[in-house]
């Protein structure tokens, strides 16, 4: 394995770079002197990284929607329509599935068939085709910062055209861009590509320009534990910072228990500032994600619209720097821009109302946390060591090994042993921890909690409480409680 956890020198960053921008004709209009002249000119309120460092100052958290079309025009009125309607504080461009697998002769055509039928024929906004100057178009027309979300495992050319376009922020890495997307991407060639996404960053870094990056914190999406989402979180950001990232945004996907949603984002923030001092990390500023519920919504509107309120609740009172906002179509299919926009003011009222409001520590709040770090430790310092102390190297050797363990992941890199199911307040525990290194007593905890379940829906814990607590959401419930007949 030649992967090392080593920050790329300007030389071997450059020789990659001419490969990269070969990879489609759009690269040849990337110009890094270019760039940087006109990204040092981004006015601080449409830069990401510092919207959210001011956010964070004040104790405000920012409401951003996931959105995009296949054409520029297009996608510009939908995000105009999002900031001016909706109120969103920072705009996406979500990118389409063919740019996510670097298909970009099926995004062309996509392209020119959305122009033929008036009609987005893309599940997102082609970023790579459109080139630097489209996406410069994009960012010129709005009034507010601009970040790439997508689930690209390569991610080397978008990151250049993106960055290059002024758009500010770039989510994702080589764990949480691969695992939850890819089938047969390997782990090696993921953090690779990613180590070169965050060397451009820090590139800029060293030329003055701020730039934020997100690691991707739901990840499946899917009952996923806060101390296996938030493990990656952290080790995504020492990646980012061995590059010369400066200002990271961790996230995490709701689970929807009030108190170990909070718990969840504050060990996150807590724990990765500890781990950015431990290994020399020093100089970078730390924020935070809620990424409102990812799994099955209700069809009902209006019953999508308390779990898009709680999820904002959620936010505000564990205080995270930024929300990323659902909408009530979310069973449906791709929203409406009229859709989304709801979502974003929902979500800004609840935010509007709890302002200056966070939740005070209590003693289940602080066990909760201990609980969360103590599992987020037990697996990065495993990967860590079976790294023998490089982190990189310690990645691929721990998704091996199954030292993390995605649920319901698509990759074959990922065991896929790791079960998780609620407890009986709701909270995601682990039912069958596969290859997880929790420690005896963490172990014995997770076990007692679903216990407590067993006992009180008179079923034996198992994979049948996993299954329920899939679908409960959409049914209009947190947990999947047994229906009558089925205990």
């Amino acid at each position: 394995m030649n992967l090392r956890n080593r920050k790329l020198t300007e030389e071997e960053f450059m020789r990659i770079r001419e490969d990269v921008l070969t990879h489609w004709p759009t690269g040849k209009d990337v110009d890094l002197n270019e760039a940087v002249e006109y990204l040092k000119k981004v006015p601080d309120e449409k830069n990401v990284a510092k919207k959210l460092r001011k956010a964070k100052e004040e104790g405000i958290t920012l409401a951003q929607p996931r959105a995009g079309v296949a054409l520029i025009e297009d996608h510009i009125e939908l995000l105009l329509h999002l900031e001016k309607e909706g109120g969103a504080d920072l705009l996406p461009s979500t990118i389409d599935s063919y740019t996510r697998q670097n298909r970009y002769d099926e995004c062309q055509v996509g392209i020119e068939e959305s122009k033929r039928l008036g009609r987005s024929m893309l599940n997102g906004f082609p970023a790579v085709n459109h080139g630097v100057a489209g996406c410069r178009r994009v960012f010129e027309a709005v009034h507010v910062p601009v970040q790439a979300r997508h689930g690209t495992p390569d991610a080397r050319l978008l990151s250049e055209i993106i960055h290059a376009s002024g758009w500010t922020s770039n989510e994702g890495g080589g764990i949480s861009y691969n695992i939850p997307y890819a089938k047969s991407v390997s782990m090696e060639k993921t953090i690779t590509d990613w180590q070169y996404c965050d060397r451009l960053v820090g590139y800029y870094e060293e030329r003055g320009i701020e730039l934020n990056r997100e690691p991707f914190g739901p990840l499946t999406g899917t009952l996923v534990p806060p101390s296996t989402s938030n493990a990656v979180a952290i080790i995504e950001a020492l990646l980012a910072a061995e590059q010369g990232v400066k200002n990271i945004t961790v996230g995490y996907g709701q689970c929807g228990n009030l108190i170990q949603d909070i718990a969840a984002i504050r060990a996150l923030e807590s724990q990765t500032n500890e781990y950015l001092h431990r290994f020399g990390y020093d100089g970078v500023y730390v924020t935070t994600v809620f990424h409102q519920w990812m799994g099955g919504f209700p069809e009902d509107e209006a019953k999508a619209f308390g779990v898009i309120s709680l999820g904002s609740t959620a936010a505000a009172l564990a205080g995270a720097t930024k929300v990323i906002v659902k909408t009530p179509h979310e069973a449906l299919g791709i929203p409406t821009k009229e859709a989304n926009a709801q979502g974003i003011r929902d979500t800004k009222m609840t935010l509007n109302m709890l302002k200056g409001q966070t939740m005070p520590m209590s003693k289940e709040l602080a066990a909760e946390i201990t609980i969360i770090k103590a599992e987020t430790a037990c697996m990065i310092e495993k990967v860590i060591e079976v790294g023998k102390g490089d982190l990189a190297r310690g990645v691929v050797e721990g998704f091996r090994l199954g030292l993390i363990d995605v649920p319901f992941a698509p990759s074959k890199y990922n065991h896929g042993k790791m079960m998780p199911a609620r407890d009986n307040t709701g909270s995601v525990r682990y039912l069958n921890a596969g290859n997880v290194p929790l420690s005896k007593e963490l172990l014995d905890f997770n076990k007692a909690k679903l216990d407590e379940r067993g006992t009180f829906e008179h079923r034996k814990v198992g994979f049948q409480m996993t299954v329920d607590d899939i679908f409960a959401v959409g049914k209009g419930m947190l947990i999947g409680r047994p229906e009558d007949g089925e205990k």
